[in-house]
């Protein structure tokens, strides 16, 4: 394998580091023993932790020592947000979203073997510590007008809903569990997003400070759509890692609807492709932009990551079946279920005719608009073209019973749904 620091670069990943040519001959004189946090402020990871996670991983398989910190306290705190203070959780929530993260983790460490990882859980050395040792062994190394200066404070200080201590003292807390990760496995490198720079060398000044050791710090750049505007988030909110969040569906298609522009630097940095297969996909799209050879591969590699490769063929057969490539009854109702959903749907208490639930779906402006679409030919129920203008579905025609799908032309789809 070439040079992490190297590989790291070439995939975009390397926006930030304290010292890059002390990190890389760290890095050759290894392992090094790193670190990443992962705090539950919500019940599952998302698509900036899966950079995080996917980059642990790199590191890993590159001879190097993961830890992977789930913070059973940070949680309890939360870091500070740019615009306003979090609302804090209950102890009992944090404590069940912090298993639920730990498995999340799990999934892309490796366990075994002579690099494999850890799970750690800052809860373990800062519930012991009281307030006064917390101070005193801890506070007494952090200097104010620093503190002050962090990015994410700065710009709370001057909103008006200012910053409490509790977000205030997050730095501290952070750069603990580097110092305690140190002392307990050697680490001397934590990883992160470079937008959590500030805290991410909190860590750097305790160590050096108490310890009077050099650390490494090494941050991940921000991802972002062709616009610049934050990537993962739809018009349905954040695409998290979670199945019950996001559908494996939802899922699959958010990473097949990646723009031309972006979908090579989204190659490089959520799969494991090699250069030679990214490089031949960033021709294809280029060539062929309109085979979206390099979106579907995109799809297919970081859906198999996060969901399995099981969830990858079902959500890739009723990607295909939606739009007349494969049989909609071979699909199992949960997954169409998932499929519908991003679908528009009319709720109807009867089945009616068929020019009249286009119309009610919305995909054709009006009923005499659906009659036209189907006398010319371009009206589908279930993949089937309608012959009849004045055709009804029948109860047969209903999918586990429950939907229809519909379709006008080759790509504008839609669903009934017939309530119980």
């Amino acid at each position: 394998m070439t040079d992490i620091v190297d590989e790291l670069k070439w995939r975009g990943l390397l926006a930030l580091s304290t010292d890059e040519e002390a990190l890389r001959k760290a890095f050759a004189d290894g392992p090094v023993t790193f670190y990443c946090g992962f705090d539950p402020t919500a019940p599952s990871l998302h698509m900036g932790n899966l950079v995080q996670l996917l980059t642990m991983r790199r590191i890993q398989d590159a001879g190097n020592l993961p830890l992977g910190l789930v913070g059973g306290s940070t949680g309890l705190i939360g870091d500070p947000k740019p615009s306003s203070e979090r609302t804090l959780n209950s102890k009992e929530t944090v404590a069940a979203w912090v298993e639920k993260i730990r498995v999340q983790v799990e999934r892309f460490l490796d366990f075994e073997g002579e690099y494999a990882a850890r799970i750690v859980n800052n809860l373990d050395w800062t519930a012991p510590m009281s307030a006064i040792d917390f101070l005193r062994d801890i506070g007494k190394h952090f200097r104010v007008g620093k503190m002050l200066s962090k990015d994410a404070v700065a710009a709370r200080l001057s909103s008006e809903a200012g910053i409490s201590y509790t977000e205030f003292s997050y730095q501290i807390l952070q750069g603990l569990d580097f110092l305690e990760l140190f002392r307990r496995f050697g680490c001397t490198l934590q990883t992160g997003g470079s937008d959590q720079w500030g805290n991410l060398t909190a860590g750097v000044d305790l160590i050096h400070r108490a310890e009077g050791v050099s650390v490494h710090v090494l941050g991940t750049p921000l991802v972002t759509k062709a616009d610049g505007t934050k990537f993962g988030k739809t018009e349905g909110g954040t695409v998290w890692l979670d199945p019950e969040l996001t559908t494996p569906y939802a899922f699959y298609q958010f990473w097949l609807n990646a723009e031309d522009a972006k979908v090579v630097e989204y190659l490089k940095i959520f799969t494991f492709r090699t250069r030679e297969e990214i490089e031949e996909l960033a021709i294809a799209t280029s060539e062929k932009p309109h085979l979206r050879l390099a979106q579907k591969a995109l799809a297919e590699d970081v859906t198999t990551l996060v969901h399995g490769a099981d969830q990858f063929a079902r959500v890739e057969a009723a990607s295909r079946a939606l739009f007349g490539q494969g049989d909609l009854t071979t699909l199992d109702e949960r997954t169409l279920a998932a499929a519908v959903s991003e679908l528009p749907t009319a709720k109807v208490a009867a089945l009616a005719p068929l020019y009249e639930l286009f119309a009610d779906t919305g995909i054709v402006p009006s009923r005499s608009a659906a009659r036209r679409a189907i006398q010319e030919g371009g009206a589908y129920l279930n993949n089937a073209k309608i012959e009849d203008v004045d055709a009804a579905p029948a109860q047969e025609d209903l999918l586990h019973g429950r939907w229809l799908l519909l379709r006008r032309g080759r790509r504008t789809l839609a669903a009934v749904e017939l309530a119980s």
